[in-house]
């Protein structure tokens, strides 16, 4: 297992290696915010370009994906991770439970598996944001090779980028 930890954000990233190729990515995040703030805003299908960093070229495509996650909503973008080439990517919101959680599961797109979990807690002073993102590449061994060599990396760089972003537009938690 790779951990990755920022003790001044309390937010990790975790990359476990399973029999199976399946990988796990955990981060964790604690915000000066309401929790109706924090739900207003991560379950609003615009809000996530926001939190993606400019160089992936997200765009969201779809017209009728609605304005707030729901269960059976379908969201399609295009997202450029490598050498710009943009990737035609569908998820399905399956599951949202009002301020508490959601989760988008890939449809379409470079994963034969892509599972995220987006869940929300009030703390003290705060809302804790927590993510589990279970993924596996397509192509066998060589898309295990891929995910050492680059993939997991960009999805760290992603998530890192996330917290920066949140932290700007929110500040830092402190308890």
């Amino acid at each position: 297992m790779a951990l990755w930890l920022n003790p001044t954000t309390k937010t990790y990233l975790a990359c476990y290696n399973s029999m199976s190729k399946v990988y796990t990515l955990h981060t964790y995040q604690e915000m000066p915010i309401s929790l109706t703030e924090a739900w207003d805003f991560f379950s609003s299908p615009a809000n996530l370009a926001k939190i993606t960093p400019s160089h992936m070229g997200f765009n969201i495509i779809s017209k009728h994906h609605g304005e707030k996650m729901y269960p059976g909503q379908i969201i399609e973008y295009t997202v450029s991770p490598v050498l710009n080439v943009p990737m035609y990517w569908m998820t399905e919101i399956t599951h949202v439970e009002e301020g508490k959680y959601f989760v988008d599961e890939q449809r379409f797109g470079p994963y034969s598996l892509w599972h995220h979990q987006h869940h929300f807690k009030e703390i003290p002073g705060g809302v804790a944001m927590e993510d589990i993102v279970h993924y596996k590449i397509p192509l066998g061994f060589l898309g295990d090779i891929a995910n050492s060599l680059f993939i997991k990396n960009q999805l760290k760089d992603i998530f890192d980028f996330r917290v920066k972003a949140i932290e700007e537009k929110w500040g830092t938690y402190k308890p």
